[in-house]
C-alpha cells in the first residue's frame, strides 16, 4: 500500500498579518499627531492617581478662587502674600518629602521615623555648619538622612522585620538621638547665613517677588526623580519588587539590593528637605515633636497622589500634585479660620477615601 508522502509543516515563511504584527516594535504604534499623543498620554496615566488627583487639584483652586474674589477679606486665598507663603514655602517641602516616602512605598516599604529623622538630620546640619562652615553642613545633613536610612534599611531588609514595626520603633531612638547629641535647647543656625545676599540663603531659601528658591528645587528635583522612577531601569525595578518581589526574583532582579537603593534614595531625598527645614526655619527643637506631622502628611500626600499602599504602583507627578493638593486644603482651612482638630480630620478622612479610590482605580491602569 503506497505510503501517502506527508508535507513538511513549514516549507517557507508565511507572510500574514499576525506575522507581520509580531515582527513590530513598540515604538511603531506611537500615535502621530500632537492631538493622539496628548490623548495617549492622558489614558496612559489615567488610573494612576496623578491624572484624576490633578481634576480635584484644579477644581478646589478654582473654588478657593472664586471665594476670595467674592470675599476677598474674609478669605484673601488670592493675595500675593498668602500664594507666596503656600506655593513656594510649604508645598516644596512637603512635596519633596512626598516624593520620597512615595518611592520607598512603591518599593513596598514604609518609613515612620521621618518627622524624627528630619529634626536629628537638621540638627547635625546646624552642629557640622558651627563646626566646618556651611556647605560641610549641607553635605553632613544630607548624608545624615542616607545613614538614617540604611541603617533603617538594614534592619527591615536583612531581618524581615516589617518596615512598620521597625521604623516606629527607631523613630522614638533618632527622636532620642537628637537630644542626646544636642541637649533639650533649640539647635540655631548661624543668622548670617539666613541674611540676603549669602551664598547660602540665595540658594536654599531666598524671595525671588513670586517665588523662591525651594521652588527651584522641587522643580529639579521632580525632574530627576521622574526620569528615575519612570524611565530609568532602576525604577523599573523598584516597581517589579513592590509589584511582586518573588517575580521579580525570577527574572534576576535582586529585591534586597533594589530595596537598599531605594532606601537610598529616599535618605537623600529626607535628607536634603531636612537642609530645607533648617533655611525656612533656622532653629530646630530636639526630639522630633515639632516635625512629627511631616511623616503623616507625606505619606498621606503620596496616597492621595495615588501611589498604592500595597507597592508596586505611583507616579511622581501624582505626589506632588498630592502634596500641593493637602497644603492648599490645609491653607483653606487656616483662612477660614476653622479650629485645629478640624486639619486633622482631614488628614484622617483623606488618607482613607484615597486609599479607597487608589484601590478602585488599580483595575482602571493601562
Amino acid at each position: 500500500m503506497a505510503t501517502k508522502k506527508l508535507d513538511p509543516l513549514i516549507e517557507a515563511p508565511l507572510t500574514t498579518e499576525a506575522v507581520a504584527v509580531s515582527g513590530r516594535r513598540m515604538s511603531d504604534s506611537r500615535p502621530e499627531g500632537w492631538i493622539n499623543k496628548i490623548r495617549y498620554n492622558l489614558q496612559f496615566v489615567r488610573g494612576r492617581g496623578a491624572f484624576e488627583i490633578g481634576i480635584v487639584f484644579v477644581a478646589i483652586i478654582v473654588v478657593f478662587s472664586i471665594i476670595s474674589a467674592v470675599n476677598p477679606k474674609g478669605f484673601p486665598f488670592l493675595k500675593a502674600e498668602n500664594l507666596s507663603g503656600v506655593l513656594t514655602q510649604s508645598v516644596p517641602m512637603l512635596a519633596i518629602l512626598s516624593i520620597a516616602v512615595g518611592i520607598l512605598m512603591v518599593a513596598g516599604e514604609f518609613d515612620l521615623s521621618l518627622g524624627f529623622a528630619i529634626t536629628f538630620n537638621a540638627i547635625v546640619f546646624v552642629r557640622f555648619t558651627d563646626m566646618f562652615g556651611v556647605w560641610v553642613g549641607v553635605i553632613g545633613g544630607i548624608l545624615s538622612g542616607v545613614f538614617i536610612a540604611l541603617v533603617n534599611a538594614v534592619i527591615v531588609v536583612y531581618t524581615r522585620i516589617p518596615s512598620f514595626i521597625a521604623t516606629l520603633g527607631m523613630g522614638f531612638f533618632w527622636g532620642g538621638a537628637s537630644i542626646f547629641i544636642n541637649g533639650t535647647n533649640a539647635a540655631l543656625l548661624n543668622p548670617e547665613l539666613t541674611k540676603d545676599g549669602n551664598p547660602f540663603e540665595f540658594i536654599f531659601a531666598h524671595d525671588f517677588g513670586t517665588f523662591r528658591s525651594q521652588v527651584v528645587w522641587l522643580l529639579i528635583l521632580t525632574v530627576i526623580a521622574w526620569f528615575f522612577l519612570h524611565r530609568h531601569k532602576l525604577g523599573n525595578h523598584i516597581f517589579a519588587v513592590g509589584g511582586n518581589s518573588a517575580a521579580a526574583r525570577a527574572i534576576s532582579i535582586n529585591p534586597n539590593r533594589v530595596k537598599l537603593l531605594a532606601w537610598t534614595v529616599y535618605g537623600l531625598l529626607s535628607g536634603f528637605a531636612s537642609v530645607l527645614f533648617v533655611a525656612r526655619i533656622p532653629s530646630v527643637q530636639p526630639g522630633g515633636n515639632a516635625t512629627a506631622d511631616f511623616t503623616l502628611f507625606a505619606v498621606a500626600a503620596a496616597v492621595v497622589g495615588g501611589t498604592s499602599l500595597l507597592g508596586g504602583r505611583g507616579s511622581v507627578i501624582g505626589m506632588v500634585v498630592g502634596a500641593a493638593l493637602i497644603e492648599v486644603i490645609k491653607n483653606g482651612l487656616i483662612l477660614a479660620k476653622a479650629p485645629g482638630f478640624y486639619l486633622q480630620l482631614f488628614v484622617g478622612v483623606t488618607i482613607v477615601i484615597a486609599a479607597i479610590f487608589n484601590r478602585f482605580m488599580e483595575g482602571k491602569a493601562s
